[in-house]
């Protein structure tokens, strides 16, 4: 498979109309319309074989996930998406392997009327870079530079559940003890992750700061509480925790995933109390579940502490590359 060939495959499976797409794959460059009241929102991120996936992941999740985790950096900024680019380095072009790795790709993309206009094909190691677009209205963006003391803590969803999913495939032992049920849904949240889209936009003006989780819970809160200039304070027995994490592990490691363990891809956000009634309703609206795990006070860093708000002595951990 050649690599206009590989181009056409990926433009015939990942083909979707959008109004404001000018012109899209095919020419040296996409042409894009921007609403005048409409704030453009631009994130990547690179998806690496053996680092951000294991090598026998399917292509099908890889291609999921590779979006995935991109629009969950859109909703974090309350954005919804509307295009994106692909720059895809493959060791080999096999055809079967690029179809497979497309519709999970596209599987993502329609449901949010997210279009492919662009990119890039390279020979190599095989690494996914995604880069995504989407429209915010002026001055609406949620951020991280914006909680304040007194506002409640919350996180979407159940954090740990992808980490403890990864550990099953990596600790042989463990996939074994797991119930086949429980495995199941712990692998998918590794590798179909569920980005946030429709409770980032209904955040929008409730929430005061907002980020993803893909590093671990602690590590990412303390991204807003350094760029708001306050300290966060987390109850570890009000962290939620799902029935499939809940079978696998004991109470230790159960919360060193929920704290620590990161690629879920759940939105961790603020939100004053008096909001709160609205922000609940907002998120069923969204059918995404939301708990306050905890609150933002005077100071910095983040505290996680027990039911009688002593600190909890933990082995810190979140992923980052080069440490």
């Amino acid at each position: 498979m050649g690599e206009f060939a590989l181009i056409d495959e990926i433009r015939r499976r990942c083909a979707l109309a959008r109004p404001d797409v000018v012109l899209g794959i095919g020419d040296d460059a996409a042409l894009l319309r921007v609403a005048a009241d409409q704030e453009l929102a631009v994130s990547m991120d690179t998806l690496v074989a053996g680092v951000h996936f294991p090598l026998q992941t399917e292509p099908f999740d890889i291609g999921w996930k590779a979006l995935a985790v991109n629009l969950s950096d859109l909703a974090a900024m309350g954005a919804a998406p509307a295009w994106a680019t692909l720059a895809l380095t493959l060791p080999q072009a096999d055809r079967d392997w690029v179809a497979a790795f497309c519709d999970g790709f596209a599987a993502l993309a329609r449901p949010h009327a997210l279009a492919l206009v662009g990119g890039d094909t390279t020979q190599g190691p095989l690494s996914i870079t995604v880069t995504v677009h989407g429209f915010v209205p002026a001055g609406r963006a949620l951020r991280r530079d914006g909680a304040q003391p007194g506002d409640a803590v919350l996180v979407s969803g159940f954090p740990g559940d992808a980490a403890a999913g990864l550990t099953c495939v990596l600790a042989s032992a463990l996939l074994r003890a797991t119930a086949e049920a429980e495995r199941a849904e712990l692998l998918q949240r590794v590798n179909r992750p569920t980005p946030r889209v429709d409770l980032g936009l209904a955040l929008r003006g409730l929430a005061t700061a907002a980020i993803d989780v893909s590093d671990g819970l602690v590590q990412d809160l303390g991204h807003i509480a350094a760029r708001s200039g306050v300290a966060a304070r987390v109850e570890a027995e009000q962290l939620p925790c799902s029935p499939a994490l809940a079978a696998v592990g004991d109470a230790a490691q159960r919360r060193q995933w929920q704290l620590f363990g990161g690629d879920d891809y759940e939105l961790c956000f603020t939100a004053p109390p008096a909001a709160l009634p609205a922000v609940h309703a907002a998120a069923a609206a969204a059918g995404v579940p939301v708990r306050v795990i905890g609150r933002i006070e005077a100071g910095s860093g983040v505290r996680v502490c027990d039911a009688d708000g002593a600190e909890v002595s933990l082995q810190r951990g979140g992923w980052e590359h080069f440490a």
